[in-house]
């Protein structure tokens, strides 16, 4: 089943046009990974599925309902949530506030106690750090922080943006091992992610965008075994 079906979006930043009539589609329960050079409209693609910015044409389906033009409270509430790149942290409040703020749908709400006992099972770092100020983590945990706010809110369809710009290996590493265990748990997501032979590696379906549009797209494996993908993006 598709959870979000994007169809021939086009949108940009005020007269500079940035997608083309780009497509994609998120199978419920899988991890799909949008990979590209700087500049090839990753980001823009989020943004506009999300509404911070509008879409200039094409449209965007949560769940078989036409979200193009919902308001970002709107589709958070219906459970499509975005961890943003630079995290966008309350960074006066203690992390344990944070995690509140991520808890406003009423689903959420409702389930608190249930969902906050998960997240510090998922990031037991975090229950250590619970009442420490946000800005007072490294950036590591700081992106932690930002995961597990956005899981708080109990989304149905999860996605990230640039899961680890400026984290060291060994911090990236833990952060994707976390993104393997939602997989398993069969959470929806879309990662946008830099660092891309691990994005394919963990992925079940990937899309290479170029100039703001679907350069190349298919299984992540094969993805991955493409030639034009393992000299662009891999090195090899």
């Amino acid at each position: 089943m598709i959870a979000l079906d994007v169809q021939r979006i086009e949108s940009g930043y005020g007269e500079v046009q940035i997608l083309w009539g780009l497509s994609l589609a998120l199978e419920e329960g899988r991890l799909t990974t949008i990979v590209g050079a700087n500049g090839s409209g990753k980001t823009t693609l989020l943004r506009t599925i999300m509404g911070l910015i509008p879409a200039w044409k094409g449209s965007v389906s949560f769940e078989g309902r036409d979200v193009t033009h919902l308001s970002t409270h709107k589709k958070a509430q219906m459970g499509l949530v975005l961890v943003p790149e630079a995290r966008q942290l309350f960074t006066d409040m203690t992390v344990l506030e944070n995690l509140e703020m991520g808890a406003t749908p009423a689903r959420a709400r409702s389930e608190y106690r249930q969902t906050l006992e998960w997240v510090f099972d998922l990031l037991p770092r975090l229950k250590e750090r619970m009442n420490q100020r946000a800005g007072t983590l490294s950036g590591g945990e700081q992106q932690m922080v930002a995961i597990a706010r956005g899981l708080m809110s109990k989304p149905k369809a999860l996605m990230f943006d640039e899961l680890s710009l400026g984290l060291s290996p060994v911090m990236v590493m833990s952060l994707f091992e976390v993104i393997v265990k939602l997989k398993q748990q069969r959470l929806t997501m879309l990662l946008v992610e830099q660092n891309v032979q691990m994005a394919l590696a963990v992925s079940d379906y990937a899309y290479v965008l170029s100039n703001g549009r679907v350069e190349l797209e298919g299984e992540a494996k094969k993805v991955r075994e493409m030639e034009a993908v393992r000299k662009a993006y891999l090195g090899l």
